[in-house]
């Protein structure tokens, strides 16, 4: 990873290497700036710097996005953002139970408002939001800091019925998994009538989740058992 140089009046430098940055700071021909991302500042200005136009490469993701700065074939500065979108849902959930909480306890005739708001066009989600706005801050953060001409980001879409049915197509993406079932009918038929872990049957059946829950198992069906009670009971929240 390279260091950040700036000019004097805080004009964007080409980056160095960390051992010539090393040489200006200890003949004072340059100062600590920043410490992350570390950048240094020097003492006298250049005069008409020659920079060489660096790009922005952003990879965006739900849970960590990754930022590279990059000219021509080499990196000069790598960074991955963890963004807070799950802790701003968990946040906003308990604070949406806590002032129905508070509302309902001391203001139990209060008149309803939850259906006369309306919400600007363009609304995205806090915790969307938050993701956008992460993102922006560090593009602007790094812009100020290399000299940049070009931003690029990857656009990326997935198929995830595709890639669990590589010859689905037409209105097969219409019909899912569960077209022409029930829920428990599906899983009944796709068990075979009998419990998963000890193959009883002609017993009552329960609805369990292969990966539990609380291990960060889904809803999907494709996570969903039919077991017996005791034989749920006995698994408990453990993986398989």
């Amino acid at each position: 990873m390279r260091v950040f140089v700036l000019n004097k009046n805080r004009e964007p430098l080409d980056p160095c290497r960390p051992a010539r940055a090393r040489i200006l700071l200890s003949t004072g021909k340059a100062k600590v700036y920043r410490r992350y991302p570390f950048t240094i500042i020097l003492t006298e200005e250049i005069k008409q710097p020659v920079t060489h136009g660096s790009q922005l490469k952003i990879d965006p993701g739900a849970k960590t996005s990754g930022l590279a700065i990059v000219q021509g074939k080499r990196v000069i500065c790598g960074a991955e953002l963890t963004h807070r979108g799950f802790q701003i849902r968990d946040a906003l959930t308990s604070r949406k139970q806590l002032r129905r909480s508070r509302r309902n306890r001391k203001t139990r005739y209060r008149k309803p408002r939850f259906l006369n708001r309306t919400r600007p066009q363009g609304w995205l989600a806090p915790s969307l939001m938050s993701r956008v706005q992460n993102i922006l801050t560090w593009v602007k953060k790094l812009t100020r800091l290399c000299p940049v001409v070009g931003i690029s980001q990857e656009l990326v879409r997935f198929d995830t019925q595709k890639l669990q049915n590589p010859e689905i197509s037409g209105i097969e993406y219409q019909q899912g998994t569960l077209y022409g079932y029930e829920l428990r009918e599906y899983l009944l038929e796709k068990w075979s009538r009998k419990c998963v872990y000890c193959g009883a049957t002609g017993v009552q059946l329960e609805i369990e989740h292969i990966k539990p829950k609380s291990r960060g198992g889904s809803d999907r069906v494709s996570n969903l058992a039919i077991a017996c009670h005791p034989c749920n009971q006995a698994k408990s929240n453990q993986d398989i």
